[in-house]
């Protein structure tokens, strides 16, 4: 790898970036975007286009909907940033969810293979958890150590409270056993936290609740062809990049417990000497969270044709 592909790094987001319109803007230009979620509808047996397009979004927001569209949402922006003869990154990372993502783009998932993955990723971790008895809440405004302590005090019996998602400094999400994140959301306000609010998903990722979930998807990609990566993708479960199918497929599963730890990845992506980062898929949340974690990093999404445009002209000036 040269030293300016040295400086740029794609990260894709995880489920809560979708919206009804979503890729609208991108698809009135770029045929591929219909493309995309045409091949993805064909292999998971949802019209996802409509659903992406007219809604509802509460059938958009099912976590098995969510998955295959988001995907083809973000493997479709990056498409179109390589049909505009975007520069390819050195580095990928997908928060959550996205991870799958940056899997295809990197060339070590199948597309279609991918899309029925995580449908079935989504219905696992819907039937892992009875609607009701799992809940994920953001709090903010708390350090690491002391919402740990926080949830560690609920976390007891058949009761279950544990950091999911280390976003960026002061904002953490929790996830676990309904009951237990209301409890524990109350301690966080009554300690200091400026905020902690219960979020609008279907299922508590990335805590033990998810093992059950974490079985099946093991089972599935135990069968799914997974070639190593052309480019170096952060997993969040280690915060280290793999080849090896099997690393691979240990990190995805091991992904359903335990924590996305953002906050290291775009500390390794920084470190590495990346200057510019490209949110690759619907939305602003991950630009938002970098620009919390680090002011040494630009961070632009590209949801419409001029804002990719506009972006491989200041990655080739930066590169100049």
């Amino acid at each position: 790898m040269n030293d300016s592909m040295n400086q740029l790094a794609f990260i894709f987001p995880g489920q809560g970036s979708q919206s009804v319109g979503m890729m609208g803007a991108l698809a009135a230009e770029f045929d591929c975007v219909k493309e995309r979620f045409g091949e993805a509808s064909e292999a998971v047996g949802i019209d996802l286009w409509t659903l992406a397009n007219d809604g509802p979004p509460e059938e958009l927001n099912l976590t098995a909907n969510t998955q295959p569209a988001l995907l083809a949402a973000s493997v479709a922006t990056w498409d179109i940033w390589r049909t505009c003869g975007g520069p390819e990154p050195a580095y990928m990372a997908g928060h959550s969810f996205g991870e799958y993502s940056a899997l295809v783009c990197a060339g070590a998932l199948e597309f279609s293979s991918a899309a029925r993955l995580v449908a079935a990723r989504g219905r696992f971790m819907q039937a892992a958890v009875p609607a009701g008895e799992g809940a994920m809440a953001a709090v903010l405004g708390l350090e690491l150590g002391e919402l740990e302590q926080i949830c560690e005090e609920f976390n007891a019996g058949d009761m279950i409270c544990a950091c999911a998602n280390l976003n960026a400094p002061g904002q953490i999400v929790i996830a676990g056993s309904t009951a237990a994140v209301d409890q524990a959301c109350s301690a966080a306000k009554v300690r200091g936290a400026k905020r902690a609010m219960i979020l609008p998903v279907s299922a508590p990722a990335h805590c033990a609740l998810m093992a059950p979930a974490a079985a099946q998807l093991g089972e599935e990609l135990a069968s799914l062809d997974i070639d190593a990566p052309r480019f170096k993708i952060i997993h969040n479960v280690d915060v280290s990049s793999h080849t090896d199918a099997n690393e691979i497929r240990n990190a995805l599963i091991g992904q359903m417990t335990a924590p996305v730890r953002w906050i290291e990845t775009i500390e390794l992506i920084q470190s590495s000497g990346v200057t510019q980062l490209i949110e690759c898929g619907p939305g602003k949340v991950l630009s938002g969270l970098v620009k919390r974690i680090t002011k040494d990093l630009s961070c632009a999404n590209i949801g419409d044709a001029e804002s990719v445009r506009n972006q491989i002209e200041k990655v080739g000036e930066m590169n100049a």
